[in-house]
């Protein structure tokens, strides 16, 4: 099993446990090949229900400073596309089970061929493609090869995304939808957007894909509200900080990712209720 239907299943125990999933983000390559291969591993065990694997590039326009300084060092480090694709090949081979999404912008996949990429990266054991620089109208020949293949192809939408244009996206998508919570780059917030409920809202009367949310959550109680509302929890920025700020990031991110998985778990046992635009202790 692998490709759209990991993530349908994924997707369908989380419903079924009364929870949102938990999608932590984290660089490839990041602080150092092997302390990435570790940190993913880590976090696969600690809470994790699918996984972003960011792929470095050198111009991530939709990232805020934490993740592009991830990616800074990653390309330092010499990680490319190949190097990134061999890295979920051994996630694999170390027993890594969640779906796993590769993160990354449209140029590298270009330079190393489209067909080629999505091809490899199924064959290495990916289960799909984020790529936030490219607009559904121009996504047709990679959104073909992802079928060929089985892998999904994440759509995203914002919240200043009109009626039309999300029906049309929506069409177009694959796996679930990426639900940009505020209008920005990445990056942990002190608080959610006051309209991300009739957001939420507003796209899940357009489509039956579940919807997950990322771009500013970083604590545990966000968490627990985002998850209140969503089918899934994305936290990229304030998990590559918990492991930047460590001597030991493999550990600091997984302890980060079980304190996450326990705010959706906490929310589940109590019904929270939503207090968006408060500042989350």
């Amino acid at each position: 099993m692998q490709g759209i239907e990991r993530i349908q299943n994924v997707f369908s125990e989380t419903r079924r446990q009364g929870r949102a999933a938990l999608m932590p983000y984290f660089t490839l390559g990041f602080p150092t090949p092997d302390l990435s291969l570790e940190t993913v591993r880590q976090i696969s065990r600690n809470g994790a229900d699918l996984i972003e694997l960011g792929v470095p590039y050198s111009d991530p326009l939709a990232d805020g400073p934490t993740i592009q300084h991830s990616t800074q060092v990653a390309l330092q480090q010499g990680m490319h596309m190949a190097d990134c694709l061999a890295q979920v090949n051994q996630l694999r081979r170390d027993g890594v089970a969640q779906p796993l999404l590769m993160m990354g912008y449209y140029n590298p996949m270009l330079a190393y061929g489209l067909e080629r990429c999505v091809a490899e990266t199924a064959q290495a054991g990916a289960d799909g493609f984020i790529v936030p620089d490219l607009p559904y109208e121009e996504a047709g020949e990679l959104a073909g090869h992802c079928r060929d293949h089985g892998l999904a192809l994440v759509a995203f939408v914002a919240p200043t995304t009109p009626d039309n244009r999300l029906v049309e996206i929506v069409q177009a998508a694959s796996g679930f939808l990426y639900l940009v919570s505020l209008t920005g780059v990445t990056g942990a917030r002190d608080k959610l957007s006051v309209g991300l409920k009739p957001f939420i809202e507003r796209v899940r009367a357009k489509s039956d894909l579940p919807l997950a949310v990322g771009f500013g959550i970083s604590t545990p109680a966000q968490a627990r509200q985002v998850g209140a509302m969503a089918d899934g929890v994305i936290v990229g920025s304030a998990l590559i900080r918990a492991a930047a700020e460590s001597a030991q990031p493999a550990q600091a991110a997984a302890d980060f990712v079980a304190a996450l998985r326990q705010g959706l778990e906490d929310g589940r046992a109590v019904g929270d209720e939503i207090a968006l635009g408060e500042n989350a202790q």
